[in-house]
């Protein structure tokens, strides 16, 4: 049995401007129905939280809206989506402990929709043309066909082959999308010869056991440039400047995520061709528990490891290259020749010596020798033949 990756694909509706009304009308009459939906459940103790509750106690209503059937289920769904995840969030303590400002808030009162916030259709409220590059959706007015969408070969021919189960619609900036859900086939993890040890970092985005540097001086060179930009943008508390800003953002956004998706691929196409396994470190709550001087803040708030690592595990996964995370204390200060971990083992942020035995390289890449090391560990720990 091949197992499958859920990923997604957008794809830009094209609608005319009689669709285009239809269609925001649609999606703020859904959005109000879902803030109706929230606060009815909000307001009846533990009802937002079950389903079938929610279900009798709203569906007709819905309906008498104007809602079809499958649009007042969804409605629902998401409404019950946002309280697991608010509910999830609180007993993970990522709202903050009890009492606190944050989490009192988000307990006070009901979980509220954007009026543009995106909606969910399934196949039976949309269904696709791929020859015409067209789609058929439900919407307040009634089903409206020939909607025409644009795409690119690959995204449509992954839509053609592997699109299953739901879509959203999505208003972004007056541009209508389709996000659909597609569920492609994994290649069979095979058994690494090897691994790479990938260090991240923030000068260094990446530097591989292989003496590999992607480095990050441009992304912040490019982020300076726009922190300037925003603060002389920022002093003129204008409208404009506000939604000047939000663009910006956004920019800046995508212009690191695109960086990520290279770097991402090349490690993950070392890894395919020498077939080696990737070894990353377990960098969760690095922020909560290092402390950097004030104008570091910046650099290490923005930082965005977490957005490669998980580019590098599903680019991975789709090709049955393993990945595996790894303990990543001391990585830069224990020497991988004779064992010596100090903290002087480091002089600088981009030397290392070992004061044992003198070994010394690039601090990075010593990091990165030192993730691969435990990778190999780990992987004979893990493939080690359990008693009976």
């Amino acid at each position: 049995m091949v197992r499958g990756a859920k990923i997604v694909v957008q794809v830009k509706l094209l609608p005319a401007p009689e669709q285009a009304s239809a269609l925001e009308a649609t999606l703020h009459a859904v959005n109000q129905a879902v803030n109706d939906v929230s606060r009815a459940g909000f307001e009846a103790h533990g009802l937002h939280g079950d389903v079938k509750r929610l279900r009798s106690a709203c569906y007709a209503d819905l309906k008498g809206c104007g809602l079809g059937a499958q649009a007042a289920q969804h409605v629902i769904k998401r409404v019950v989506d946002a309280y697991t995840t608010l509910h999830s969030n609180i007993r993970h303590g990522n709202l903050g402990r009890p009492g606190s400002k944050r989490r009192v808030k988000a307990e006070s009162k009901p979980v509220e929709f954007r009026p543009d916030a995106a909606h969910t259709f399934d196949d039976r409220c949309l269904s696709w043309n791929y020859d015409a590059r067209t789609v058929s959706i439900w919407t307040m007015h009634g089903r409206m066909k020939n909607v025409q969408f644009t795409a690119s070969p690959q995204d449509l021919k992954t839509l053609v082959e592997h699109r299953q189960g739901e879509s959203d619609l999505v208003l972004r900036d007056g541009k209508w999308f389709l996000i659909a859900t597609c569920d492609v086939p994994e290649k069979p993890q095979f058994e690494p010869v090897d691994w790479i040890g990938v260090d991240r970092g923030i000068n260094n985005l990446a530097t591989t056991s292989d003496a590999t540097h992607y480095s990050g001086r441009r992304l912040s060179r490019y982020r300076r440039w726009q922190a300037r930009k925003k603060a002389e943008i920022q002093a003129k508390r204008t409208r404009s400047a506000v939604r000047l800003l939000k663009k910006r953002a956004k920019k800046e956004a995508r212009h690191a995520k695109h960086i990520n998706h290279a770097i991402a691929k090349d490690v993950v196409a070392v890894a395919q061709r020498t077939e080696r396994g990737i070894a990353l470190e377990e960098l969760g709550g690095i922020r909560e528990r290092v402390t950097v001087r004030r104008d570091q803040r910046a650099a290490q708030s923005s930082w965005p490891f977490a957005q490669l690592g998980t580019f590098i595990a599903y680019k991975a996964q789709r090709v049955g290259v393993p990945v595996l995370s790894v303990d990543a204390a001391y990585t830069s200060q224990h020497c991988p020749l004779c064992g010596h971990t100090e903290r002087a083992n480091r002089p600088t942020r981009d030397d290392f010596c070992c004061r044992r035995c003198g070994l010394a390289g690039p601090a990075d890449v010593v990091a990165g020798v030192n993730v691969r090391d435990r990778a190999r560990s780990a992987w004979v720990f893990v493939n080690m033949p359990q008693p009976a």
